[in-house]
């Protein structure tokens, strides 16, 4: 069984913005990557960003900046 990691989970509202999310991140060398949303969290969007929690504010700041609408940032255990 694989040890759980606490993760920054991002949640959007459509698969839209959260594939817009990979594709800048991956543009500007900010890791993460798209997952399926957690079991533990409820979402408009069956996608989610996934990344290093110390990466949190960073991202925030970055999805403010390129106009990236998101629904949540999650601090939790996958």
């Amino acid at each position: 069984m694989r040890k759980k990691e606490r993760k920054a989970v991002i949640t959007f509202q459509n698969t839209t913005s959260a594939m817009a999310m990979e594709k800048l991140c991956k543009e500007q060398g900010l890791n993460g990557r798209l997952i399926p949303v957690p079991r533990c969290i409820t979402a408009g969007c069956g996608l989610a960003f996934s990344a290093n929690p110390q990466a949190r504010f960073e991202l925030e700041n970055f999805m403010k900046e390129s106009h990236i609408i998101y629904d949540k940032i999650y601090d939790i255990e996958i």
